[in-house]
Protein backbone atom coordinates (compact mmCIF):
# COMPACT_ATOMS: atom_id res chain seq x y z
CA UNK A 1 0.00 0.00 0.00
CA UNK A 2 0.97 3.46 -0.88
CA UNK A 3 0.34 7.01 -0.21
CA UNK A 4 1.15 9.28 -3.48
CA UNK A 5 1.53 12.70 -2.87
CA UNK A 6 1.72 13.69 -7.18
CA UNK A 7 2.28 17.36 -7.80
CA UNK A 8 0.76 19.40 -5.00
CA UNK A 9 0.37 23.11 -4.96
CA UNK A 10 -0.92 24.46 -1.76
CA UNK A 11 -1.42 27.91 -0.66
CA UNK A 12 -3.44 29.79 2.31
CA UNK A 13 -5.45 32.60 1.69
CA UNK A 14 -3.59 36.05 1.32
CA UNK A 15 -0.08 34.37 0.93
CA UNK A 16 2.35 33.07 -1.64
CA UNK A 17 2.15 28.65 -2.08
CA UNK A 18 3.32 27.25 0.67
CA UNK A 19 4.09 24.15 -0.92
CA UNK A 20 4.67 23.99 -4.66
CA UNK A 21 5.06 20.87 -7.24
CA UNK A 22 5.51 18.25 -4.67
CA UNK A 23 5.65 15.01 -5.35
CA UNK A 24 6.26 12.18 -2.89
CA UNK A 25 5.29 8.50 -2.03
CA UNK A 26 4.85 7.03 1.63
CA UNK A 27 5.39 3.12 1.91
CA UNK A 28 4.66 0.14 3.91
CA UNK A 29 6.86 -1.07 5.85
CA UNK A 30 9.02 2.15 5.96
CA UNK A 31 9.53 5.69 8.04
CA UNK A 32 9.81 8.95 5.86
CA UNK A 33 11.03 11.59 7.49
CA UNK A 34 10.34 15.09 6.57
CA UNK A 35 12.88 17.91 7.21
CA UNK A 36 13.30 21.52 6.73
CA UNK A 37 13.25 24.81 8.32
CA UNK A 38 11.02 26.34 10.22
CA UNK A 39 8.13 27.91 7.37
CA UNK A 40 9.17 25.16 4.73
CA UNK A 41 5.85 23.65 4.53
CA UNK A 42 6.35 20.43 6.84
CA UNK A 43 3.43 20.42 8.51
CA UNK A 44 0.99 21.51 5.73
CA UNK A 45 2.51 18.91 3.75
CA UNK A 46 1.46 16.88 6.23
CA UNK A 47 -1.93 17.92 6.63
CA UNK A 48 -2.25 17.15 2.92
CA UNK A 49 -1.05 13.94 3.27
CA UNK A 50 -3.82 12.93 6.35
CA UNK A 51 -6.58 15.17 3.77
CA UNK A 52 -7.50 17.65 6.51
CA UNK A 53 -6.09 20.00 4.05
CA UNK A 54 -7.18 19.66 0.10
CA UNK A 55 -4.34 20.82 -2.37
CA UNK A 56 -5.14 23.88 -5.06
CA UNK A 57 -3.81 21.54 -7.53
CA UNK A 58 -2.29 18.31 -7.71
CA UNK A 59 -3.84 14.92 -5.55
CA UNK A 60 -3.37 12.73 -2.70
CA UNK A 61 -3.65 9.27 -3.95
CA UNK A 62 -3.86 6.01 -1.67
CA UNK A 63 -2.79 2.92 -3.57
CA UNK A 64 -4.20 4.98 -6.80
CA UNK A 65 -7.58 6.24 -5.51
CA UNK A 66 -8.04 9.82 -4.12
CA UNK A 67 -8.14 10.07 -0.95
CA UNK A 68 -11.07 12.40 -1.03
CA UNK A 69 -13.33 9.95 -2.24
CA UNK A 70 -12.59 7.56 0.58
CA UNK A 71 -15.62 8.29 3.68
CA UNK A 72 -14.33 10.16 7.02
CA UNK A 73 -14.51 6.83 8.95
CA UNK A 74 -12.81 4.82 5.96
CA UNK A 75 -9.91 7.32 6.00
CA UNK A 76 -9.56 7.40 9.68
CA UNK A 77 -8.98 3.65 9.80
CA UNK A 78 -6.14 3.88 6.90
CA UNK A 79 -4.91 6.65 8.08
CA UNK A 80 -3.74 8.31 11.65
CA UNK A 81 -2.60 11.83 12.54
CA UNK A 82 -0.36 12.77 15.39
CA UNK A 83 -0.71 16.43 15.31
CA UNK A 84 2.45 18.79 17.54
CA UNK A 85 -0.10 20.28 19.85
CA UNK A 86 -3.58 19.43 20.95
CA UNK A 87 -6.08 20.72 23.51
CA UNK A 88 -6.58 18.80 26.61
CA UNK A 89 -10.52 17.70 26.71
CA UNK A 90 -11.69 19.09 30.43
CA UNK A 91 -12.60 16.07 32.16
CA UNK A 92 -11.15 13.05 30.39
CA UNK A 93 -8.69 10.64 31.48
CA UNK A 94 -5.44 9.38 29.23
CA UNK A 95 -7.70 5.95 28.44
CA UNK A 96 -10.76 8.04 27.42
CA UNK A 97 -8.55 10.05 25.12
CA UNK A 98 -6.71 7.05 23.72
CA UNK A 99 -10.30 4.96 23.54
CA UNK A 100 -10.85 7.88 20.45
CA UNK A 101 -8.56 6.21 18.25
CA UNK A 102 -11.13 3.33 18.29
CA UNK A 103 -14.06 5.64 17.07
CA UNK A 104 -13.50 4.53 13.43
CA UNK A 105 -13.90 0.66 13.95
CA UNK A 106 -17.30 0.68 16.17
CA UNK A 107 -20.61 0.77 14.92
CA UNK A 108 -22.30 3.99 14.61
CA UNK A 109 -24.17 4.33 17.78
CA UNK A 110 -22.37 1.82 19.48
CA UNK A 111 -20.49 1.53 22.43
CA UNK A 112 -16.52 0.31 22.24
CA UNK A 113 -16.12 -3.33 23.18
CA UNK A 114 -13.70 -5.54 26.00
CA UNK A 115 -11.76 -5.82 22.58
CA UNK A 116 -11.58 -1.79 22.11
CA UNK A 117 -10.56 -1.64 25.74
CA UNK A 118 -7.86 -4.02 25.65
CA UNK A 119 -6.44 -2.35 22.10
CA UNK A 120 -6.31 0.25 23.88
CA UNK A 121 -4.28 -0.47 26.82
CA UNK A 122 -2.17 -2.25 24.66
CA UNK A 123 -1.02 1.34 22.56
CA UNK A 124 -0.29 2.52 26.01
CA UNK A 125 1.65 -0.13 27.28
CA UNK A 126 3.72 0.44 23.64
CA UNK A 127 3.91 4.13 24.45
CA UNK A 128 4.68 3.60 28.68
CA UNK A 129 1.54 5.79 29.97
CA UNK A 130 -0.48 2.37 31.01
CA UNK A 131 -0.11 3.39 34.68
CA UNK A 132 -1.44 7.24 33.88
CA UNK A 133 -4.46 5.46 32.20
CA UNK A 134 -7.16 6.35 34.67
CA UNK A 135 -5.46 10.01 35.13
CA UNK A 136 -7.24 13.60 34.39
CA UNK A 137 -5.34 15.04 30.94
CA UNK A 138 -5.06 18.00 32.43
CA UNK A 139 -2.72 16.63 34.93
CA UNK A 140 0.27 15.24 32.56
CA UNK A 141 2.89 16.50 31.57
CA UNK A 142 3.69 18.06 27.84
CA UNK A 143 5.97 14.83 27.28
CA UNK A 144 2.88 12.46 28.78
CA UNK A 145 0.28 14.54 27.01
CA UNK A 146 2.52 13.77 23.81
CA UNK A 147 2.66 9.76 24.50
CA UNK A 148 -0.87 9.60 25.14
CA UNK A 149 -1.94 11.43 21.75
CA UNK A 150 0.59 8.98 20.46
CA UNK A 151 -1.16 6.00 21.78
CA UNK A 152 -4.42 7.14 20.39
CA UNK A 153 -2.97 7.09 16.90
CA UNK A 154 -1.45 3.62 17.66
CA UNK A 155 -5.41 2.69 19.03
CA UNK A 156 -6.55 3.70 15.75
CA UNK A 157 -4.70 0.74 13.62
CA UNK A 158 -4.43 2.30 10.72
CA UNK A 159 -2.05 1.30 7.93
CA UNK A 160 -0.20 5.07 7.64
CA UNK A 161 1.21 6.95 11.14
CA UNK A 162 1.65 10.28 10.21
CA UNK A 163 3.00 12.46 13.04
CA UNK A 164 4.28 15.97 13.14
CA UNK A 165 7.57 16.22 15.66
CA UNK A 166 6.37 13.71 17.60
CA UNK A 167 9.41 13.64 20.19
CA UNK A 168 9.45 17.38 20.53
CA UNK A 169 8.51 17.37 24.22
CA UNK A 170 10.31 14.42 24.94
CA UNK A 171 13.33 13.91 26.96
CA UNK A 172 16.03 11.69 25.50
CA UNK A 173 15.19 8.49 27.04
CA UNK A 174 11.26 8.92 26.05
CA UNK A 175 12.43 10.18 22.61
CA UNK A 176 14.35 7.58 21.73
CA UNK A 177 11.97 4.68 22.77
CA UNK A 178 9.15 6.73 20.71
CA UNK A 179 11.44 6.17 17.59
CA UNK A 180 12.39 2.38 18.31
CA UNK A 181 8.82 1.72 18.41
CA UNK A 182 7.52 3.59 15.43
CA UNK A 183 10.34 2.16 13.07
CA UNK A 184 9.63 -1.28 14.51
CA UNK A 185 5.93 -0.43 13.81
CA UNK A 186 7.20 0.18 10.47
CA UNK A 187 9.09 -3.17 10.29
CA UNK A 188 5.22 -4.93 11.16
CA UNK A 189 4.19 -3.73 8.08
CA UNK A 190 2.72 0.01 8.58
CA UNK A 191 4.10 3.23 7.17
CA UNK A 192 5.38 6.09 9.51
CA UNK A 193 5.88 9.70 8.34
CA UNK A 194 7.63 11.95 10.57
CA UNK A 195 7.84 15.69 10.39
CA UNK A 196 11.43 15.89 12.33
CA UNK A 197 13.93 18.87 13.36
CA UNK A 198 16.42 17.21 14.79
CA UNK A 199 19.07 15.85 12.39
CA UNK A 200 20.78 13.25 13.73
CA UNK A 201 17.89 11.49 15.31
CA UNK A 202 15.92 11.59 11.57
CA UNK A 203 19.17 10.03 10.10
CA UNK A 204 19.06 7.31 12.72
CA UNK A 205 15.84 6.17 12.55
CA UNK A 206 14.56 7.36 9.36
CA UNK A 207 14.78 5.39 5.97
CA UNK A 208 14.07 7.92 3.71
CA UNK A 209 14.38 11.36 4.05
CA UNK A 210 12.34 14.32 2.04
CA UNK A 211 13.95 17.75 2.28
CA UNK A 212 11.57 20.57 2.25
CA UNK A 213 13.04 24.56 1.32
CA UNK A 214 11.11 27.27 0.45
CA UNK A 215 8.01 25.20 -0.53
CA UNK A 216 9.98 22.73 -2.86
CA UNK A 217 11.28 19.76 -2.78
CA UNK A 218 15.36 19.59 -2.34
CA UNK A 219 16.49 16.36 -1.95
CA UNK A 220 14.55 12.91 -1.41
CA UNK A 221 16.15 9.66 -0.58
CA UNK A 222 18.25 7.54 1.85
CA UNK A 223 19.99 9.54 4.57
CA UNK A 224 23.35 9.20 3.18
CA UNK A 225 22.93 10.44 -0.05
CA UNK A 226 20.58 13.22 0.99
CA UNK A 227 22.65 14.65 4.19
CA UNK A 228 25.52 15.94 2.58
CA UNK A 229 27.00 19.10 4.00
CA UNK A 230 26.36 20.96 0.40
CA UNK A 231 22.65 20.40 0.84
CA UNK A 232 22.36 21.42 4.91
CA UNK A 233 24.87 24.54 4.22
CA UNK A 234 21.89 25.63 1.36
CA UNK A 235 18.74 24.54 3.24
CA UNK A 236 19.71 25.71 6.65
CA UNK A 237 22.63 28.31 6.06
CA UNK A 238 25.37 25.97 8.60
CA UNK A 239 28.25 24.94 7.36
CA UNK A 240 29.56 21.22 8.81
CA UNK A 241 30.63 18.20 8.26
CA UNK A 242 28.86 15.01 8.14
CA UNK A 243 30.00 11.85 9.34
CA UNK A 244 28.91 8.73 8.80
CA UNK A 245 29.35 6.48 12.26
CA UNK A 246 27.49 4.16 10.74
CA UNK A 247 24.27 6.62 10.19
CA UNK A 248 25.05 10.28 9.14
CA UNK A 249 25.67 12.63 11.73
CA UNK A 250 26.21 16.27 11.27
CA UNK A 251 28.63 18.32 13.35
CA UNK A 252 28.48 22.11 12.49
CA UNK A 253 31.46 24.24 12.60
Amino acid sequence: MTLHIENITFGYPGRESTLAGITLAARKGEVLGLLGPNGSGKTTLLRLMCGSLSPQSGQVLLDGRPISALRPRALARTLALVPQSAARPEGFTALDVVLMGRHAHIPRFGRESAADVETAKQAMRRTGVEALAERSVEALSGGEWQRVLIARALAQEAAFLLLDEPVSNLDIRYQLEILRLLQALSREGRAVVLVMHDINLAARFCDRLAVLCGGTLRAEGAPGDVLTPTLLRDVYGVAGTVFHVPYPHFEPD
